[in-house]
């Protein structure tokens, strides 16, 4: 179960759903694409593939993993990303500052979908 309150940040995300997948201190990604892995079959997966993540009280984690989390995120990704990356990520982040497009919300549900279809329960 993964307690949605909680959910302020991408990082909380991240120590929260390792928690929840692996216990105390738990791995299950610390970034979009490692998560996107743990979600494959990946390091960190259960040993049994058989599981089911509640988020409960998604909604509070939908409000604050928006468009400010968003922006934040990806001000984060600009700081680090190769130079071929940055129009894009500039361009994600003016979307972002503006209100538009996925937020970070978005980005872990989507991933859930496409890696994990009927893993996740929203609460």
């Amino acid at each position: 179960m993964l307690d949605g309150t909680q959910v302020r940040t991408l990082e909380d995300f991240w120590r929260l759903m390792g928690e929840a997948i692996n216990g105390p201190g738990g791995y299950f990604g610390r970034n979009l694409d490692a998560f996107a892995d743990c979600l494959s079959g990946g390091f960190g997966q259960p040993d049994n593939d058989d599981y089911t993540v509640e988020w409960r009280d998604h909604e509070a984690s939908r409000e604050h993993l928006g468009y400010p989390e968003t922006a934040r995120q990806l001000e984060l990704r600009l700081s680090r990303c190769h130079p071929t990356n940055r129009p894009a990520v500039s361009a994600d982040l003016a979307a972002a500052r503006d209100q538009r497009g996925p937020t970070v919300f978005d980005w872990l549900v989507q991933i859930f979908e496409d890696r994990a279809p009927d893993v996740l329960r929203l609460q």
